[in-house]
């Protein structure tokens, strides 16, 4: 069965641009290490310019294999480089009963 996650990705300072294609091109990395489903992201903007990003892994193994997977570790440096991971309670649009955003 399948998980699905919400990741908050907050943009360094002029990374922006690096980080957007960042979210766009990493499921297929993803795919191809059979990680995660076909189901189509969704991604967003908040207002301070946070991407959220909807995907679904294929199964909680899944999860745990890809943080035993060099690919995917290189994946998620390359990420840290252009943003900081954020938790989804600390975006200030999730503070209300219906969270909206600008669709990317």
């Amino acid at each position: 069965m399948g998980s699905i996650v919400v990741a908050c990705y907050k943009p360094r300072p002029g990374c922006e641009e690096a980080l957007l294609e960042m979210v766009r091109g990493h499921l297929p990395e993803l795919s191809a290490l059979g990680l995660v489903t076909k189901r189509p992201s969704i991604m967003m903007r908040t207002a301070d310019g946070t991407i959220v990003e909807v995907f679904e892994w294929v199964s909680q193994d899944a999860i745990a294999g890809a943080h035993k997977n060099p690919a995917v570790i290189d994946l998620w440096k390359r990420f840290e480089k252009v943003c900081w991971y954020e938790t989804p309670s600390n975006i200030p649009e999730f503070q209300n009963m219906f969270a909206h955003f600008e669709p990317i």
